[in-house]
């Protein structure tokens, strides 16, 4: 057996620092991309929010907060998500696309329960910093799963060529058909499966089978976002550890997305804790899955160059 000081005058030492250095500097050269952020300035009388509807945070979260967040985690890109209580409106994602093109995207609102925003799919791209659609079926737009009210988008947006993101109350198995139906249209499934009253009722397990269940349709994808969010344990979040793993197995890097929805659970852990948490944490991830999963995926996706 090789005594410390043998060891460290070994070859063999020499090649592990070398391997060391190496992930290192893979890391440092990481493009990281958070697959989602929300962003929303204070109700005014021209940007009122939708009667009943709270934020999720008390304060607005502005460009002007979220870009510094950027600088100091070492974030490169962000993938903005306009929220629910402003109501289907994409100005103020779209103004941070304008001021930081090279840094913000967007994947807008439509209005569902409207089919003649169908005029307005062809043309969706055309505005500066739109990369396509995000659907939100919580509370009583659950009902619109199965009751037919998001029908006439599918194949709409499947023409358009747009990505569309979804958030059920883990009821992602009602995609299941139109998955099936539209080979063509790229379907981003949003955290994991797990949303609204998902996680107060016990069923992130059940949400989680329900996305794995979606991977063997080849159009459809994951983020695998919010871990912190809904996790019953501190940082590094082991409770939600498997649970990844699963979705990741099925999936593989270049179907799933890191992503933090901060302002969802913004004092359960850091800007830098949430991309550590896949960077550090997560061992069934090589530094090349990392590459994917962390930012290369989610711009191939979305056609962000």
């Amino acid at each position: 057996m090789l005594s410390r000081r043998q060891f460290v005058a070994s070859p063999l030492a020499a090649g592990v620092a070398l391997a060391s250095q190496a992930v290192t500097a893979q890391s440092a050269r990481r493009t990281i991309v958070d697959a989602q952020v929300h962003l929303w300035k204070a109700e005014s009388e021209d940007w009122k929010w939708v009667p009943g509807m709270k934020p999720q945070m008390p304060e607005p979260f502005t460009i002007e907060k979220l870009v510094p967040l950027m600088d100091q985690a070492g974030v490169d890109r962000v993938v903005v998500v306009p929220p629910s209580w402003p109501g289907d409106r994409n100005d103020y994602a779209l103004e941070a696309a304008r001021r930081h093109p090279d840094r913000f995207a967007v994947m807008g609102r439509i209005p569902l329960k409207n089919p003649q925003a169908a005029a307005l799919l062809p043309k969706w791209r055309e505005q500066p910093g739109m990369l396509g659609v995000r659907l939100t079926f919580l509370g009583p737009a659950q009902a619109w799963l199965t009751d037919g009210t998001p029908d006439w988008f599918w194949p709409a947006a499947e023409k358009a060529d747009l990505p569309v993101m979804f958030l059920t109350d883990g009821q992602n198995v009602r995609l299941a058909d139109v998955a099936e139906r539209h080979p063509r249209l790229q379907l981003i499934a949003d955290h994991m499966g797990i949303g609204g009253n998902t996680p107060r009722e016990g069923r992130i397990a059940d949400a989680v089978s329900q996305t794995v269940s979606l991977a063997k349709y080849p159009n459809v994808s994951v983020k695998l976002s919010a871990a912190p969010n809904y996790s019953s344990e501190a940082y590094p979040f082991r409770d939600f550890t498997p649970h990844i793993k699963r979705l990741f197995d099925a999936y593989g890097p270049k179907r799933c997305y890191w992503g933090s929805d901060m302002t969802n659970g913004f004092d359960k852990a850091t800007y830098k804790q949430r991309i550590t948490h896949f960077s550090e944490e997560l061992s069934f991830l090589s530094e090349q899955d990392k590459d994917w999963v962390m930012g290369k995926s989610i711009l191939e996706r979305l056609r962000w160059g």
